[in-house]
């Protein structure tokens, strides 16, 4: 029951955070999948960056969503600098 109960606060935060970023980065939504997705791998890259830059947002649901909100922001805007590229 942990692991199921981890998981969708996983998928809760990255809704969160996939939707505020993309109001964020205006113009680059990609879906309510797609906001999800964004979200849980910009705080798989928040939770990689932060420590390694020795940055804390502190604990809990909320500092969670405000890390994932920065590393899927963060994630749109290297996806909209590949896109303009390309």
């Amino acid at each position: 029951m942990g692991v199921l109960m981890a998981l969708i606060i996983w998928i809760i935060i990255g809704g969160i955070a996939g939707w505020l970023a993309g109001l964020i980065v205006k113009g680059s939504g990609f879906g309510l999948v797609g906001d999800v997705i964004i979200g849980i791998v910009g705080a798989v890259i928040a939770g990689w960056l932060f420590p390694a830059l020795g940055l804390s947002l502190g604990g809990g649901i909320i500092g969670a969503i405000i890390a994932a909100v920065i590393g899927a922001v963060i994630l749109l805007l290297i996806i909209r600098l590949i896109r303009s590229v390309t």
